[in-house]
């Protein structure tokens, strides 16, 4: 139990907030704990005089830069999406092979380093996505317009260029810098369903002459960039986000929303691109940030939970083995697959940024069977990646280092401590959300999944709504992983409490 002392409100007599006000409530409970953990909920005054100072994208620096805009780029992101980092387009190439170009926005064209635009992204790191509203990393003057690769507009951006074979590697690549031009804005959803035989093609694509076989290609090229990663060990999970449903304000759902064929393409290009980055300014001999996921400290948890389903695996870490086991569940439950997934993904433990001197070998990520890896393709939403961006920028121009290796310690250091926070925003956020949802219900049982277990406490998920609470009682011998039976005892909107008890 939590302690009440007398003279203070208790945490469970606060009013529940009315469902048609549910919007404002948790907008004002997501500007307080983004200031709890550190994080800023608004731009500084100085950063808001830079952004009206700025008038419009930057501009070609001229020579240094290939004129790419005759290419048919295409952005594919969610559908209210804005700030739009990523471009590609397919060439066909000799052999059978496919040349595929990435497009990532400039964001340090017109963003000075040290500028008060730059001290704000820099100390928190990452735009935050909280269910009831978005805490962008720029102000969205530019990160949604002139640093965002909009369709229909020239843009500046870092080019990865990438040859790939028809078996799923990559026999060669590049990097350089770009003026591009996007010729169709494509939401995952709709793309999904045109790939997949489910719904017509997107209007967009059809307005465009070759656009159609050029994402067919992309497509291809895709699933067997992710045949090969697979082979080699990365974990083929499937975790579902909840989407918050809002109607006149009031919170109305809280909906899982599942991966597709066009956020799994977008996805194994990123993935792709960013080993390319990595690898590019290794072999410039240049100091980097490593996106990096060690080798699990549970994996004695892992075999465990294997052997519940009874399967096997090795005593040790083993990325392949734990894939195979993946693969085999969900061919034979792909309707549980999701809760075995977070199941993994909470033992598997968090990824961390490392400053990589030249030379230096540093662990790789195992949930990507990737020992070459870094952050680069999403560079309006995490500082990671517009650091990363001017490291490329220096190495392809030459020049002083942007950052020393000290600095890039301490910043990658940061850029972990901050994500951590930001996930910690978002998730109290849902629960949040989730307790208005549920207040009302207590007494009332639902199938659970365990999704925490610790001397710190237990934690439960549950599915309708998709929500997370801690057990308070009867969580004696629970396991990650473990299927149970739960109270719900009491709800908290404004601190996202939900407690749980235990019942047989």
């Amino acid at each position: 139990m939590r302690n009440v002392c007398f003279g203070v409100e208790s945490q469970y007599d606060r009013e529940v907030p009315s469902p048609d006000k549910s919007i404002e409530v948790l907008r004002n409970i997501a500007r307080r704990v983004m200031r709890e953990r550190n994080l800023l909920p608004q731009f500084s005054s100085e950063s808001m005089r830079q952004a009206e100072s700025i008038s419009g994208p930057a501009a070609s620096p001229g020579t240094a830069v290939r004129d790419l805009r005759d290419r048919l780029w295409v952005s594919i992101d969610n559908d209210d999406s804005r700030d739009l980092d990523q471009l590609s387009v397919a060439e066909p190439g000799n052999g059978g092979a496919v040349r595929i170009l990435l497009a990532i926005a400039d964001v340090d064209a017109l963003i000075q380093r040290g500028s008060p635009i730059d001290q704000d992204a820099a100390h928190n790191t990452t735009s935050v996505y909280t269910v009831a509203q978005i805490f962008p990393m720029l102000p969205e003057k530019l990160s949604t317009n002139f640093t965002s690769l909009m369709q229909d507009q020239d843009r500046l951006a870092l080019i990865i260029d990438m040859t790939i074979a028809d078996n799923g590697t990559v026999t060669a690549s590049d990097v350089c810098r770009g003026l591009v031009r996007n010729r169709a804005k494509l939401a995952y959803d709709s793309v999904a369903a045109w790939l997949d035989g489910r719904g017509a093609m997107p209007d967009p694509i059809g307005a465009v002459a070759g656009l159609e076989e050029q994402l067919r290609s992309q497509d291809r090229v895709a699933a067997a960039l992710k045949q090969v990663r697979h082979a080699h060990g990365a974990l083929g999970l499937q975790t579902l986000e909840p989407r918050a449903v809002f109607a006149g304000g009031s919170l109305r759902d809280l909906c899982p929303e599942e991966g597709n064929r066009a956020k799994d393409l977008i996805e194994d290009f990123m993935i792709a691109g960013n080993v390319v980055i990595a690898r590019y300014l290794a072999a410039k001999r240049m100091p980097l940030l490593r996106r990096v996921l060690r080798t699990p400290e549970r994996w004695n948890r892992i075999v465990a939970v294997a052997r519940g389903f009874g399967d096997s695996l090795p005593s040790t870490p083993n990325a392949q083995a734990l894939n195979q086991f993946l693969m085999r569940r969900r061919n034979a439950d792909p309707t549980q697959f999701s809760d075995l997934s977070l199941t993994i993904v909470k033992l598997l433990g968090r990824g961390e940024y490392v400053m990589e001197r030249p030379g230096q070998e540093t662990e790789g990520h195992f949930g990507l069977a990737i020992a070459d890896y870094t952050h680069s393709t999403a560079p309006n939403r995490r500082f990671p990646d517009l650091i990363t961006q001017r490291l490329v920028k220096t190495a392809l121009a030459g020049g002083a280092l942007p950052y020393g290796e000290a600095e890039l310690a301490a910043l990658a250091a940061h850029c972990t401590s901050q994500e951590d926070n930001a996930t910690k925003v978002e998730r109290q956020l849902r629960k949040s959300a989730a307790a208005l949802l549920l207040s009302g219900r207590e007494g009332g049982r639902f199938d659970a999944i365990v999704t925490g277990a610790s001397p710190k406490g237990t934690w439960v998920r549950i599915s309708a709504p998709a929500a997370e609470g801690r057990v308070v009682k009867g969580f004696a011998g629970m396991e990650v992983g473990d299927r149970v039976r739960v109270e719900l005892l009491r709800t908290d909107v404004e601190r996202g409490f939900i407690d749980f008890a235990g019942v047989k």
